[in-house]
């Protein structure tokens, strides 16, 4: 018998979290993670993690599951937030999908391309073009043969940009389109999707906000304590969007509110780019509002009792 699952999307800060955790209070639910970033140890005040308090309350899933240098794939991903959506399953609970990476969401819906193995003379083709040019060349590349790879890709994450890439040249498609051949969708659930949508202006204040209590409660004594504790500057966790600007700031590349500015507009322009995936999925319920919105979470509880029948 089908189960019921629901999976909150939209760009960051729009409060996905908290409505994830006024559904899980209601419903009896678990919060599954497919944030790219909240897998990684020691990553919790840039990534807005819940705190342990919260997890104790209400069971959280793909939180600090890798090391801050480990590289953790999207097939890793799909294989264990599988394994955790059947445990909630056979415990009679409901599964609460809450993050931001719409790559993770889609991985863990329909399945991922295998694809063909890694092929190191064309790899060690990418990595002569980035010594010379940089990855951010291979990344516009990309780009102008695989947008909808580009746009879910940091500009700066070397191995994804050379799988991506990798595929494309091998295969003569761009990933992105292999994903619809894809033979291992998520059985045995009724999916329930809503997107959270606000006002451009809005989103961009919420945003600004949100990075100014991460300074506030912090961020930059967290990431000088991974530095102190041997993290590699190169490590993948701080590729994130306020780690990597905060740890220029601590090498004295650029100073405190070029830093706040940095990290504010990188996160906007991510925001964006979440935007941009998430209206693409399917069968997504938009929801104009944010999820700490009491009004909001009221329609949402309206519309799930309708679509589940509880």
């Amino acid at each position: 018998m089908s189960h019921p699952l629901i999976a909150i999307a939209g760009p960051t800060a729009t409060g996905k979290s908290d409505l994830a955790l006024c559904l899980a209070r209601a419903l009896g639910g678990e919060v599954v993670n497919y944030d790219a970033m909240q897998v990684y140890r020691g990553l919790d005040i840039g990534t807005a993690k819940v705190d342990a308090g919260i997890r104790r309350e209400i069971p959280h899933h793909l939180l600090d599951v890798a090391g801050v240098g480990e590289f953790f794939s999207a097939g890793r991903y799909q294989e264990l937030a599988r394994a955790a959506l059947e445990g909630i399953r056979e415990r009679g609970r409901f599964p609460i999908l809450a993050g931001g990476t719409g790559f993770y969401l889609r991985a863990l819906r329909r399945g991922l391309f295998e694809g063909p193995e890694r092929d190191e003379a064309v790899r060690d083709r990418f990595r002569r073009i980035a010594a010379r040019r940089g990855w951010g060349t291979l990344h516009w590349i990309l780009g102008r043969h695989d947008p909808e790879s580009a746009a879910r890709i940091m500009p700066n994450d070397a191995p994804r940009i050379a799988r991506a890439l990798e595929v494309l040249i091998l295969t003569g498609t761009p990933l992105s389109r292999h994903f619809g051949a894809s033979e291992r969708p998520l059985a045995g659930f009724t999916w329930r999707v809503y997107g959270l949508n606000l006002p451009r202006p809005e989103l961009y204040a919420r945003i600004d906000r949100r990075v100014e209590r991460m300074l506030a409660a912090g961020l930059v004594d967290e990431v000088r304590g991974l530095l102190a504790a041997g993290c590699s500057p190169e490590a993948k966790g701080l590729e994130a969007i306020g780690y990597r600007q905060v740890a220029a700031f601590l090498r004295g590349e650029t100073g405190y509110l070029g830093m706040v500015e940095s990290i504010q507009r990188e996160t906007r322009r991510y925001a964006k780019r979440q935007l941009t995936w998430f209206r693409k999925e399917p069968d997504v319920v938009w929801i104009d509002g944010a999820g700490d919105d009491p009004a909001v979470q009221q329609r949402i509880f309206s519309d799930l009792r309708a679509f589940f029948n509880l």
